[in-house]
């Protein structure tokens, strides 16, 4: 005949189903990550002469030009409290993050940021630089399509827009153009390159919410390749979006001219670059400072913006990167020297001048 379990003995097994549960609630809130949150960060700082080569070499020269970069991480219920405590950490939703974009579709465009970023730094340093180059414009990337559109399900993102109605142009400013003169209904055929192969695709325009004016409904980018008469190979791996542009064009310049700039030194910075040499603001400034000065940079490079009071009405939250920049770096006691830029020309003459 078995034993009856004493009131002790059933409060101790009581006791280790409740333990048993306790574990398993730590680990998830531990490991197990929540699909619509993440955690912003300070990244990584990644010396340029790793991604970079100038006809067929490596910079070898002492010092570095490093780019910066926020990083993302899944959020779990744990990092979700600890990010609190942890110097400029922040939580985001997966809609600011990604808005209505996939996983796949996301990191595309963050792909073509970066591509376009290297091929603006091209144009920008072979220019300053006095070397030959040409830039060929290839029509419209596609970075968006509205549900509303005809080509809903046709275009996609990713797609570069060749023709309207047989008609190539030199900007996008072209092509909208073209489609102002014409009239809400109007059908309208799109050539438009998809993995490499050409398509067509006809629609109706119809009247744009913003603008009123006749359209397709896309969020639209120009798309342009430049080709250099000293071959650059430039691949930045994993690292996707626009900030990097300003990096890359003092990587290459230097190269291009005899590495001149750093003086052995540890130089990071941000920024995306245009084709004109135009430094524009980014993400997360704040948060690059911090790991270039962890990292062992003395000088950081923030896009300046002046906000006027137009700009301030329009988007009342907007900061200027090198204000948010330098108040970081003094908050955090970081010895590193914060330089606001606005164009190439003037991160090219402080490195010169100082």
């Amino acid at each position: 005949m078995a034993d009856k379990q004493t009131p002790q003995k059933r409060g101790l097994r009581w006791w280790h189903v409740v333990a048993g549960l306790l574990v398993l609630l730590a680990l998830a809130a531990a490991y197990v990550p929540l699909p619509n949150w993440f955690i912003e960060m300070p990244g990584t700082a990644e010396p340029l002469a790793q991604f970079v080569k100038v006809d067929g070499k490596r910079d070898t020269a002492k010092g570095s030009f490093n780019l910066t970069t926020v990083g993302i991480q899944s959020a779990t219920a744990l990092t979700l409290v600890t990010s609190h405590f942890k110097p400029y950490e922040e939580i985001i939703s997966r809609n600011d993050l990604m808005g209505t974009e996939d996983n796949s579709t996301y990191q595309k465009v963050q792909n073509y940021y970066m591509t376009s970023a290297i091929n603006n730094a091209l144009t920008v340093s072979f220019k300053a630089a006095k070397k030959p180059y040409h830039t060929d414009y290839l029509g419209i990337y596609v970075l968006d399509v509205e549900k509303k559109s005809p080509f809903y399900g046709k275009l996609q993102v990713g797609d570069t827009i060749t023709k309207i109605d047989g008609h190539h142009f030199d900007a996008s400013t072209g092509y909208i153009n073209y489609l102002r003169n014409h009239k809400v209904g109007d059908t309208v055929t799109i050539t438009y390159a998809n993995d490499q192969t050409t398509k067509t695709a006809s629609g109706k325009l119809y009247q744009l919410a913003q603008t009123k004016k006749p359209g397709i409904g896309i969020t639209l980018t120009d798309r342009t390749k430049t080709t250099t008469g000293i071959p650059v190979t430039a691949n930045a791996g994993d690292i996707g979006g626009p900030s990097a542009g300003l990096m890359f064009s003092l990587q290459i310049y230097d190269q291009l001219t005899g590495n001149q700039l750093r003086k052995g030194r540890k130089i990071a910075g941000t920024g995306e670059i245009a084709a004109d040499g135009t430094v524009g603001q980014i993400g997360g400034p704040e948060k690059k400072v911090y790991i270039a000065a962890k990292s062992g940079a003395t000088i950081f490079f923030a896009p300046h913006m002046k906000i006027t009071k137009a700009i301030k009405k329009a988007a009342p939250g907007l900061e200027d990167n090198y204000a948010v920049a330098k108040r970081a770096a003094k908050a955090s006691h970081l010895k590193i020297t914060v330089v606001p830029v606005e164009k190439f020309s003037d991160a090219v003459k402080y490195l010169e001048t100082h």
